[in-house]
Formats: structure tokens, C-alpha cells, sequence
């Protein structure tokens, strides 16, 4: 089993003024995660994170040339790269996957041709800067499909949902792409509602209709919303024996505290006190230093005996700072029309570090164990 972390934001929160700690000293923490055997970044990428008169979404900015900066320096200390391309110009996920400015308004056939000619040039210019990418994922958590509104999943009343032809179409353009340029590279599609077999039996089984070559199943796992570790495992065996594929968990997330790095302050955490009970999660973990440790010991050693084939750590640096944020207003604009939260980072309480830098316990939990 491999383990990666994702520190899409690393970058940015340095330039910020972000440093680390470990008994007092500063480090740096890409260091130590190889030296815990962690063996692969993984790297969101968006189209163009910036608006028409070059204002940054912020989160990383994380364009093309930001994706190269990043990849390098992991590669330098001993990383393979893992692309996490959004086909969007700022985050994707269930809730929302917000076509590219660029692409607005043109046709079906122009959106399959869009989706193959930005995933080579991606990987063609990627090679280029001697950047070899070893995994991708065509999308990020497309649970109910990728570029709303053509391949939306929609309810269809009766049997699998409506448009999964369009999905599938541009899921084989972004493939078709990366093995024509990277005929190795291992392919990732990647859901969340990982609890939910029915509809991880339909997507995959209807994906699959429609000639999809894919390698490996990815899942998200936050238990505040993804149930419990029974549920979790229960779903992605049934799913590997039924398609005959490898699975992964490409996002795991627990939180240390509940409490606001903003004194006086608790409503802006995505974990916070009063909404960590709302999905019906029973809490075995408490959210503290030692329970986050626990949770991630207990979670890579069921995931091993699982057969699990690699699990991955979600933004276990991304803490606090002056100009660190989940999204800048114009980025909330562009995913939903207005700005709808405060701009500072909401995920600071899910780190593998406290809000001064400290490392947690959790950070030598994620270790690859002999």
C-alpha cells in the first residue's frame, strides 16, 4: 500500500509567511513525510484560476505553472507525482463543477475536443519540463459528473441517471489524451459518498458501458460524512471484485480540535462543534491531538488489511496565516454568483499540525509501518 499527501496550498502558504515545527525546530515537512515513507504528492490542477483582469481564486492558484513548481520541488525530494486535473478553473466536487471561462458556450463535440487537446498539452508540456506524471485522475469527485451543465448526472425517474454518455465522452478524451502521451501512466476516476454502493455500482457499472479504461476506483473518506470504516471497506471490496479493479482513497481528512484558530470564533471550520453530529456519524475518534493519532493508525491498518492499494492524506499542511484562504471572493463568484463565506481557510483544524505549525502526533502516525 502507498501513502500520498496532498499540499496542493504548500506553495502559497509559504509565500505567506507558513513554517513548520518539530520539538521546537523549524522544518521543512516534505522532508519528514519521506522519511515516514509517504511516496507520492498529489497535485490539483485548474484551468485558469485567475479572473478576466488576472485577480488570483487563491487556494494555491493552482495553474499550470504552479502545478510545475510544486511537482518539481517533490520530485526532487524522492516523490512520484499524482495530477488531479479539476477541467474546471477552481474547485470541483459534488456540489458543483463549473465549467472553465474559457470553454463556456461551446458545443458537446467542442467540449470533448477541449478536454483532449488541455489534457495533452498538459502532459506534453509537463514531460517537457521533466515533470513525469505517474497517476491521473480525469476529474475530481465526479459523483455526479464533470463541466455542469452538459455532463450532469440527473435523475432520469426510473433506472441509472441521464447523461452519462456525455460523462463518458469526455472522461475517453481526457484517457485517450494522457496515453497518447503517457502510455504508463495509471488512471484514476475518482467519486466521494463512499459509503454508497448503489451508486458506485451504477457509475462504474454504467461508465463501463460506454468503454471507459480506467485502472483504479478512488474514493474520499471523511467519516463526518462518509459513515464508518464497515461501510467504507464494504463498498469498494464489493466494487473490486464486480470490475475487477484496484482501489484507492484519494482524500482522508479527520480534525484535531473543533475550536476556531480565530479567537471567540467557531462558525467558519468545516468540522466544527455544532454541525459534527448532522450526518448521523457515531464518533470514535475523539477530535483531539491523540484521537486524530488514533483515527489515522487505526484507518491505515484496516485500509492494509482491506487490500487497499494506496490511501492519501488531504492538505495535512494547510494551516492558518494572514492571506491563506479557501477562496478569494472572486473564486466564489465564479463557482456560485455570490460570495458566501469568509475568505480564511475553513480546513486549518483538519491538519497534521496545529495552528502555529507545530507537527501533531498524526503526522508520524501516517507512515508506512514494517
Amino acid at each position: 500500500m502507498i501513502l500520498g499527501v496532498d499540499t496542493s496550498t504548500y506553495l502559497e502558504e509559504l509565500e505567506h509567511g507558513a513554517k513548520f515545527y518539530f520539538e521546537g525546530k523549524e522544518i521543512d515537512p516534505l522532508d519528514r513525510f519521506i522519511k515516514n515513507g509517504v511516496s507520492y504528492m498529489r497535485i490539483r490542477l485548474w484551468h485558469n484560476p485567475y479572473t478576466l483582469d488576472g485577480k488570483p481564486y487563491l487556494a494555491g492558484t493552482c495553474d499550470f505553472k504552479y502545478f510545475i513548481r510544486l511537482a518539481k520541488l517533490a520530485i526532487s525530494k524522492g516523490y512520484k507525482i499524482l495530477l488531479d486535473i479539476h477541467y474546471s478553473d477552481f474547485w470541483v466536487d459534488p456540489a458543483k463543477q463549473t465549467m472553465p471561462k474559457a470553454w463556456r458556450g461551446h458545443s458537446f463535440s467542442e467540449l470533448k475536443k477541449d478536454v483532449y487537446d488541455y489534457t495533452k498539452e498538459v502532459l506534453e508540456n509537463a514531460k517537457k519540463e521533466g515533470v513525469e506524471v505517474s497517476m491521473i485522475q480525469i476529474g475530481n469527485e465526479i459523483t455526479n459528473g464533470m463541466l455542469w451543465p452538459i455532463a450532469k448526472l440527473e435523475d432520469n425517474g426510473a433506472g441509472p441517471r441521464k447523461n452519462y454518455d456525455k460523462l463518458a465522452a469526455f472522461l475517453n478524451a481526457g484517457i485517450k489524451a494522457t496515453k497518447e502521451v503517457l502510455p504508463n501512466c495509471k488512471i484514476i476516476i475518482h467519486l466521494e459518498r463512499s459509503y454508497d454502493n448503489q451508486v458506485y455500482r451504477e457509475f462504474f457499472s454504467e461508465i463501463i458501458k460506454y468503454n471507459v479504461n480506467f485502472d483504479i476506483i478512488g474514493a474520499s473518506y471523511y467519516p463526518y460524512w462518509h459513515h464508518s470504516f464497515d461501510e467504507l471497506f464494504a463498498n469498494l471490496n464489493d466494487c473490486k471484485k464486480k470490475f475487477n479493479k484496484e482501489f484507492m482513497i484519494m482524500e482522508l481528512g479527520y480534525a484535531f480540535t473543533l475550536e476556531d484558530y480565530v479567537k471567540g470564533e467557531n462558525n467558519h471550520l468545516v468540522v466544527r462543534e455544532n454541525n459534527v453530529n448532522t450526518f448521523g456519524m457515531k464518533i470514535e475518534f475523539p477530535f483531539t491531538k491523540e484521537g486524530q493519532k488514533d483515527f489515522i493508525t487505526a484507518f491505515l491498518k484496516r485500509a492494509e488489511k482491506e487490500g487497499c492499494s494506496g490511501v492519501f492524506f488531504w492538505e495535512p499542511l494547510l494551516i492558518p496565516g494572514e492571506g491563506i484562504a479557501w477562496a478569494s471572493k472572486e473564486a466564489q463568484i465564479y463557482t456560485s454568483g455570490e460570495v458566501s463565506k469568509e475568505e480564511r481557510s475553513d480546513w486549518c483544524n483538519q491538519c497534521f499540525a496545529d495552528y502555529n505549525g507545530n507537527l501533531l502526533p498524526s503526522f508520524d502516525a501516517f507512515k508506512i509501518t514494517k
